[in-house]
């Protein structure tokens, strides 16, 4: 019985991951009791923390790293080309010689939500918020809710909503 999971050998799962038909990984790292929704794909050189929720048609490309007890809601896109371009100056379709990959940082915490678009060279820093549907193009920081198109500073996450309290580890 085919199960529906495309899991390339060279990926990292950790303890107690949990995931869901229709994924899609390659080249990238997942850390203990992470769990992933139907139709999300990691591409290699990516990597996901310890207690993570990944929700449905997310897609993680490579370069991006999500740090421990992250939340990252459907459909969140994040985008790892500043300049992407579909042919080399040449004229010839671009290879992996002619790309490189710009870097984004989710650090622990955070949460991003459903719809959100992710761009490169960003750091969404610890126990921040991106509202639904968020376009964020500059960095975001840590105890902040952002949201729109492109995402701007709201106001401080309440203490009360804070991911501050530490978790005993198992």
């Amino acid at each position: 019985m085919n199960d529906f999971r495309s899991i390339a050998p060279d990926v990292q799962l950790g303890a107690g991951v949990k995931l869901a038909q229709f994924v899609n990984l390659y080249g990238c790292r997942i850390g203990d009791e992470t769990k992933l929704g139907t139709f999300v794909e990691v591409q290699k050189n990516a990597t996901i923390g310890a207690r993570c929720k990944i929700s449905s048609h997310s897609f993680i490309c490579e370069g991006v790293t999500i740090e421990d007890n992250v939340f990252i809601g459907h459909g969140v896109v994040f985008i790892n080309d500043i300049y992407p371009r579909a042919t080399a100056p040449g004229g010839a379709l671009q290879t992996e010689q002619d790309w490189h990959v710009d870097r984004t940082l989710v650090k622990k915490g955070a949460s991003i939500g459903s719809g959100a678009t992710i761009l490169a060279n960003v750091t969404i820093g610890e126990n921040a918020i991106v509202g639904a549907g968020s376009v964020v193009t500059h960095d975001v920081p840590a105890d902040t809710i952002v949201a729109g198109n492109p995402a701007r500073i709201l106001r401080k996450v309440p203490s009360t909503h804070g991911v501050t309290a530490k978790v005993a580890n198992p």
